[in-house]
């Protein structure tokens, strides 16, 4: 007898649209009434999301917005044929009781819960598919935690703290999060870059409110980013998503022809004094690459536009409340979650017919090396790891103390002086050297969450990046890389907690040699991530995908490797 499940497909397109049969609840069957129900999902020229049924009556869901996800508006071609729905009233009904019982007991096994590895397990349930995802962690979330790491009451981010990706995600934006506990706080500034002397630059609002505050500049920064923030929901996707020829093709050339240059040759195309140079090239340092490489620059833009139109948010209470929200959202699918699994060999999963690793391809190797062909293992052993972080925490007696007031309003303030300031500090550490004033990423989350410290305190976070395994302790030339832009600083440190590259890996596996991004993301691990394919989810073995940053889009908190991969699977097995 076959299993008796939902019976359900879900393919994408370019575009983003999906269609989702659904089957019968329990207890239902199609004499009783329990007739499949297809919903396409589509995109609204304004941005939203419209679902339409081939049931009885149509359903039609929009108004998604960047800062309300919940949102619904509808569109009437019958009014008698419309009602509005949520988000949650778009998943699957819960499955019925299998009646095989040579089938096995989860239809897929995800290793790993962080953000990716939640993002296919919500995908594959969506599509009502049993999943069971195994955390060899005592918590959810993988680079997505939340401890009280120097003293108690103190909440700080163990790795990411400020996520633009994550709330201009096209697949988080689909899901009620906000239903399983998750509130975004928008500082009013989104990035300031400070300088020794003078005003510094901001990331503030809109690519206009910004480009004011650049003086002659600000043409430049206009030309440079409004293409992008005005084509944002068309773009978003595929630049969050695997190569692939879009439908609409201009839009993103005109991005991959800025994007694929370096940060400099942009830089200095653009712009001419040093507040604009020196914003791009901390935007564009998030790359971990040398601001002279091939590709550095498209970083920048990524994330500035983002910035632009969703902000640089943190999620009140801890990035741990992302993670809780992803894992509520699973369990409320009837997905399920095991901590503390650690798996080391393949032979040791459960039953399944497909295996999602949300682990990078030196785990993947160690774990299922033995079930892939040798031409595609020794392929990924070619896969390359870029320079690690060294990253503090602190707990501090009052708000850092900046000399330039705009700093107070930031979420994120990037510190390392001006354009060629920072390119000599990232291209130091690509050197194998630890530089002796480091671009330092900072976040001052307890200024806009009061749940991230005790009443009249404060709480910091930053790292800077050093040399691959690095154990270097880089504390004091990041607390005097601080003081410069704050004096007085350290005398308000209550209490620090530090990670080199080897302590962030022991915490998170995922970090080969503290590379926080899954591997290096240079130009040929863009194309080619993990290897050269059009479905680089999807692995020799039928059963074997990988779905970590160590694929497209890499680096950064948005589930998108993770839908992807879940897509891939779904494909492969018809559906």
């Amino acid at each position: 007898m076959a299993r008796a499940r939902a019976a359900t497909s879900l393919t994408a397109c370019p575009e983003w649209v999906e269609t989702v049969t659904m089957g019968p609840s329990p207890g239902q069957n199609r004499k009783s009434g329990g007739w499949p129900t297809t919903v396409h999902i589509m995109p609204h020229e304004e941005g939203g999301t419209g679902v339409t049924t081939s049931t009885n009556r149509p359903l039609f869901y929009s108004g998604m917005s960047a800062r309300d996800p919940r949102g619904c508006s509808t569109s009437t071609p019958k009014k008698d044929r419309v009602h509005h729905v949520s988000a949650g009233d778009l998943l699957p009904t819960p499955r019925p009781s299998r009646s095989n019982a040579m089938a096995p007991p989860h239809d897929a096994v995800v290793i790993g819960a962080g953000p990716n590895g939640l993002a296919a397990a919500i995908t594959l349930a969506l599509s009502g598919r049993s999943v069971l995802v195994l955390e060899a962690a005592s918590e959810v979330g993988g680079g997505s935690r939340s401890a009280e790491l120097t003293l108690p009451g103190f909440v700080h981010d163990t790795c990411s703290a400020i996520h633009p990706l994550a709330v201009a995600s096209p697949f988080f934006r689909e899901l009620p999060l906000a239903d399983h506990g998750l509130e975004w706080v928008h500082p009013p500034v989104a990035v300031a870059h400070p300088f020794e002397e003078g005003a510094g630059a901001v990331l503030e609002g809109s690519v206009e409110d910004t480009a004011r505050l650049l003086g002659r500049d600000g043409d430049g920064y206009r030309r440079l980013l409004e293409p992008v923030t005005s084509r944002w929901r068309e773009l978003s996707p595929i630049l969050l998503g695997p190569p692939r020829i879009p439908s609409r093709i201009l839009p993103p050339i005109r991005f991959a022809l800025r994007g694929i240059r370096s940060a400099r040759s942009i830089a200095e195309g653009f712009f001419q004094e040093r507040n604009a140079r020196g914003l791009f090239a901390g935007l564009a340092a998030h790359s971990t690459l040398p601001l002279e490489r091939t590709a550095s620059a498209g970083v920048a833009l990524l994330l500035g536009a983002a910035g632009h139109v969703d902000g640089w948010p943190m999620p009140r209470g801890g990035a741990q409340r992302l993670a809780d929200a992803l894992a509520g959202t699973l369990r409320s699918l009837g997905g399920e979650i095991e901590l503390n699994q650690k798996v080391v060999a393949f032979r040791d999963l459960p039953a399944a017919s497909a295996y999602l690793f949300d682990l990078t391809p030196r785990q993947v190797l160690r774990i299922a090396g033995g079930e892939l062909p040798g031409r595609y293992r020794r392929r990924l052993e070619r896969f390359r790891y870029g320079p690690g972080v060294f990253k503090i925490d602190w707990a501090l007696d009052a708000p850092i103390p900046w000399k330039d007031p705009t700093c107070r309003r930031a979420g994120t303030v990037h510190l390392g002086g001006d354009f060629d300031d920072v390119a000599r500090a990232e291209h130091a550490v690509w050197q194998g050297e630890h530089p002796e004033r480091p671009f330092v990423l900072l976040a001052q989350q307890s200024l806009f969450d009061d749940t991230r410290a005790p009443p009249r305190k404060h709480s910091a976070w930053a790292y800077c990046h050093v040399p691959h395994r690095s154990t270097w302790d880089m504390t004091s030339r990041i607390e005097e890389q601080v003081e410069r832009y704050a004096p007085g600083f350290r005398d308000l440190i209550l209490a620090r907690h530090t990670f080199n590259t080897r302590e962030f890996e022991a915490h998170n596996p995922n970090y080969v040699g503290g590379d926080i991004a899954g591997g290096t993301q240079d130009l040929s691990q863009i194309v080619g991530r993990p290897i050269l394919s059009w479905v680089p989810y999807a692995t020799p073995n039928p059963k074997i995908y990988l779905c970590s940053s160590s694929t497209p889009p890499g680096g950064g908190v948005h589930g998108m490797a993770g839908y992807h991969a879940a897509r891939a699977v779904i494909r492969r097995q018809g559906g």
